[in-house]
């Protein structure tokens, strides 16, 4: 190994402290650089004594220099020692009165800052909590007037107020009926939509309704009073679609008659617009399904029974005038529906008024009482027309008429018998009086056309002239008299 000079005498010392120092010293490789230089790797028995020896004498050595050197320095030791301790008492002493003053600060801030903040965030704490109690009593409060406020309606739908607020479900009696305040209807539909908006904004946060569903009088409302009302409503407002009448084979209703009928239609169609369902799935565009299902089952009642009975006439011809004129019948009361939708301009509905518009006009809207959507939605008979994907009702009426009346002639004349010898020997009087019955059943009855006048482009083609529609009649003879074979 190589000599190094370790101290200032200059004493040598044979130990390497260059290799004991270096970072990437490793104890086992010494170890085995010692063994191998004082040992024969090819002996068996190493001798393990001799470098044993010389760690042992190095240790001696390096504590011998170390003791050497405390002795050498003890006074420098020593003084350096006292300065570093008489350094640290005086910074002890100072940091201590620091602390104290941080101390008291910190007391002080305490009593005038933490303690207030405490006491004034619990009675933030309180007043958050009693401002949704007040907000949700305001929405009870609100709900449970709705709800009394939908039971007056009610009443006065039914003809009358107690026996509608006792029982809204029970339907009204025969006397009770011509009391009945159609207009009520709308009314209990507006109401219903503004329960409906308040219940549903219950899982809502920062919503009017948030939390309502909790409270036992609103889920007994909704369960004894809302929901029941909403279905007798809507059962309400589907009778007076179908009971809609203008004339019967007998003769037609007077002008006050058609009026009526047309007034409790409108506020019928206005209900069922409004109460129909508005949680729609995203993407899918909102349409009036009630209304829409009430009138095409209107358009089939009229149309099965209008098959029913001119295929029972065609059976027996000498009913045939009759069951013709009820057909033309039906058919009038068909065009003076389609005349009343179309004089019937889409009602605002409230739920629908906010979400239909794009961000920047909805406050427009609001401003504006929701008119502007109104001014531009059109009337009743295009979504019903869209929906049931014809140009008029009364080619639709004509038209399901026929395609059903095919098979029916071909099941007469294919039995023979009487009945078909007969009525294929009246073919042409059959087909007169079909053209007869679809010419008369197409135009409006007097009194709604004299009502409507001016007002509707059905009303102006309800006079026109057996060529407009040539198309139905040849529809409707051609589905009798083609399929009565030779």
């Amino acid at each position: 190994m190589s000599a190094r000079n370790v101290d200032d005498g200059d004493e040598p010392s044979y130990i390497d402290y260059e290799t004991f120092l270096d970072p990437a010293f490793s104890p086992p490789a010494f170890a085995n650089t010692l063994v191998l230089a004082t040992n024969n790797p090819n002996d068996a028995p190493l001798d393990l004594s001799t470098p044993l020896s010389r760690v042992l004498f190095d240790i001696q050595e390096i504590d011998s220099h170390i003791d050497v050197l405390t002795s050498r320095s003890a006074v420098p030791l020593l003084s350096y020692t006292k300065e570093q301790t008489d350094s640290s008492t005086r910074i002890v002493t100072d940091i201590d009165t620091q602390i104290r003053a941080l101390n008291d600060s910190y007391k002080q801030l305490e009593k005038e800052v933490i303690q207030k903040h405490a006491e004034a965030d619990e009675v933030r704490h309180v007043a958050s909590r009693l401002w949704d109690t007040l907000r949700l009593g305001r929405a009870v409060g609100r709900c449970l007037q709705l709800g009394r406020q939908l039971e007056v309606q009610h009443g006065e739908l039914a003809g009358s107020s107690s026996a509608g607020a006792t029982n809204p479900t029970a339907p009204p009696s025969s006397a009770s009926r011509t009391k009945e305040d159609h207009r009520a209807l709308v009314r209990c539909a507006h109401t219903l939509l503004s329960l409906r908006e308040l219940l549903s904004s219950a899982n809502t946060a920062d919503a009017e309704g948030f939390g309502i569903d909790r409270v036992n009088a609103v889920r007994s409302l909704r369960d004894a009073v809302v929901n029941p009302t909403e279905r007798s409503v809507r059962e309400t407002a589907e009778r007076l679609i179908r009971e809609f009448s203008v004339g019967t084979a007998l003769g037609s209703a007077t002008f006050a008659q058609s009026e009526e009928a047309r007034a409790r239609t409108i506020s019928a169609l206005t209900t069922l617009y409004l109460l129909s369902p508005t949680d729609l799935a995203k993407g899918q565009k909102w349409a009036p399904t009630l209304m829409l299902q009430a009138l095409e089952a209107y358009l089939r009642t009229a149309l099965q029974s209008s098959i029913a009975g001119l295929s029972r006439a065609l059976a027996t011809l000498p009913s045939l005038e009759r069951a013709l004129a009820e057909v033309s019948a039906r058919c009038q009361n068909v065009v003076a529906l389609e005349a009343v939708l179309e004089t019937t301009r889409t009602p605002v509905h409230p739920l629908l008024a906010a979400t239909s518009a794009p961000p920047a006009q909805q406050q427009q809207h609001a401003a504006a009482g929701a008119a502007a959507p109104a001014e531009k939605s059109g009337n009743l008979l295009q979504p019903l027309l869209a929906f049931l994907e014809t140009g008029s009702l009364a080619s639709y009426f004509w038209r399901t008429m026929a395609s059903s009346m095919a098979s029916r002639v071909h099941e007469i004349a294919g039995k023979g018998g009487a009945a078909a010898r007969t009525l294929r020997a009246n073919r042409q009087a059959v087909a007169d009086a079909i053209r007869d019955c679809v010419v008369r059943g197409s135009q409006l009855p007097s009194a709604v056309a004299a009502g409507a006048k001016g007002k509707t482009k059905t009303a102006a083609e309800g006079v026109a002239a057996a060529g407009h529609w040539e198309r139905e009649v040849a529809v409707m003879v051609g589905s009798v008299v083609n399929n009565l074979g030779r």
